[in-house]
């Protein structure tokens, strides 16, 4: 185990890394950094990167304890660079659960699906189901905790909320989270015909446009 003041790099089995940072932002900032460092061809070799809400997991590396004491020496960046092509998601503001959480934000719920979707999210990292993305960008005054009951069934492409994220359910599921919207055609979301079945990848950015904006 190697440390510096934001890192905490473990070694995981014989080819693979486990980065812990203190928080979602440093997480997002940590992945990004990387990504960068790929592109730019500076990062060693790592087969795959994948974030979690406050770890980074590196896997395929061939000397494991060479790049942990490397990246004892990074600095991190305090926050995600502002660019890049943002994926635009279509969507109609009329969750079973708006009204609860336009209250929550002290709002009537014209203005908490305009004050939803004027704000760029990020996806931090991907799981609980094929091409579902946590979502960072809102807000710390407009998080809203899970519901107390959960639903047996989320419809797909619904479009929802739980503490920091936003998340577009790709798939029928259970689920805890206050549902606000819907995206029409959820079917892009995970697409197995298509190179790259999941849409909402570590690190792309999202607008949400409501469905009678768009042309």
């Amino acid at each position: 185990m190697t440390r510096n003041r934001l890192l905490d790099v473990r070694i995981a089995g014989r080819h693979a890394l486990l980065i812990e940072l203190p928080d979602a932002e440093r997480t997002g900032a940590f992945h990004a950094e990387l990504l960068r460092r790929r592109a730019a061809g500076t990062l060693p070799p790592v087969e795959e990167i994948v974030p979690g809400a406050r770890t980074v997991l590196l896997d395929g590396v061939p000397d494991p304890e060479k790049l942990a004491r490397q990246l004892a020496d990074w600095d991190v960046p305090s926050g995600v660079a502002d660019d890049g092509d943002i994926v635009e998601i279509a969507v109609r503001y009329d969750g079973p659960d708006l009204a609860a959480v336009a209250d929550l934000w002290g709002l009537g719920a014209q203005e908490a699906a305009a004050r939803h979707s004027s704000y760029t999210y990020r996806v931090a990292f991907c799981g609980f189901a094929p091409g579902f993305g946590y979502l960072t960008g809102l807000p710390a005054e407009l998080h809203v905790p899970r519901r107390a009951t959960p639903r047996t069934r989320v419809p797909a492409g619904a479009l929802a909320l739980a503490g920091p994220y936003t998340a577009v359910y790709p798939r029928s599921t259970p689920g805890g989270w206050q549902l606000i919207g819907t995206m029409p055609d959820p079917t892009p979301l995970w697409d197995l015909t298509r190179d790259g079945a999941a849409l909402l990848t570590p690190g792309t950015r999202v607008r949400f446009v409501p469905a009678d904006s768009t042309p």
